[in-house]
Order: C-alpha cells, then sequence, then structure tokens
C-alpha cells in the first residue's frame, strides 16, 4: 500500500509540476531580498572600518534591514552620513528600507555598516562575513570582500 500511494504521490506531483500548479510553492521559496557588489573599506591601526553593498528586494512589499552582527567585529552599526551646510555627521540608523521590486545602495557618502573592534586580524584581500536581518524574518550570512582605501577610489 506504501509503495502505491509514495507513486500516486510522485505521479500527482510530476503532472502538477509540468502543468505549473507547483510554481507558487517553489516561488516561495525564493530569497526576497539579494546583496550585491558586498566590500569593506580597510583602515589600517585597527581603525573602524566601513561596508558597502547594494539590497535588491524582489518582493512586492517594502523590506527593512532592521538588523547587522558579524563574527569578524564586535560592532556592526547601520550609519547616515547626513550633509548640514558645510558639515557632514554620521547619524545611527535602526533601520533601512529597501522598496518593493527596488534596490538600496548602501554606499560611500551615505549609508554604511559601521565596523568596529575587529576580533582578529584583518587585512585588504580577506573576506568577513556580516549576518544581514530583514523585517520578513529572512538572514543573510553575506561575504564582504576587504579592500584597501586605494581599491576603492
Amino acid at each position: 500500500m506504501t509503495i502505491k500511494l509514495n507513486t500516486f504521490a510522485s505521479l500527482a506531483g510530476a503532472f502538477a509540476l509540468s502543468f505549473g500548479i507547483l510554481s507558487t510553492a517553489h516561488a516561495a521559496d525564493a530569497h526576497a531580498i539579494s546583496v550585491k557588489d558586498a566590500w569593506v573599506r580597510w583602515l589600517p591601526n585597527n581603525l573602524p572600518a566601513a561596508g558597502y553593498a547594494t539590497l535588491v528586494n524582489a518582493s512586492d512589499k517594502p523590506i527593512d534591514l532592521v538588523d547587522i552582527s558579524s563574527d569578524d567585529y564586535g560592532d556592526a552599526m547601520l550609519h547616515q552620513t547626513v550633509s548640514s551646510g558645510s558639515s557632514q555627521k554620521m547619524v545611527m540608523v535602526d533601520k533601512l528600507t529597501v522598496p518593493a521590486h527596488g534596490q538600496v545602495a548602501i554606499a560611500p557618502g551615505g549609508y554604511h555598516v559601521m565596523l568596529e573592534d575587529a576580533k582578529h586580524k584583518i587585512a585588504p584581500g580577506d573576506t568577513v562575513h556580516l549576518t544581514l536581518k530583514f523585517s520578513d524574518g529572512e538572514t543573510l550570512s553575506t561575504p564582504f570582500a576587504v579592500k584597501s582605501p586605494a581599491q576603492t577610489k
């Protein structure tokens, strides 16, 4: 009996796949958020580093980046560079919204991930990992290429 039921289930699944009936189930498994061009601007003498990337949202709803952590750094915080007249300052940001079917740049001069207290020696050419947590429950462990300031110009 078990063999017949398994065979029937397999045939039913193949039929459903061939006619696209199960396509929505597979689409739900896809990640709504992806990360591209992730890199860290390294600075010497244990100075804080800055992480940059582009977040892409393939879903129909806006999704917020709500937390960042790293096993490579003691502190990882989302900041934004804000201009007021002739001066600029960094302010900590609680979240960053990635629009539906859109993207947002975490880039020099704007949003950036402030990385402090490296837990081990980090140098240009290394890869560090940041864990990005989003409001839809998704968590991405993302590799960031470490670059020297000269490589980022």
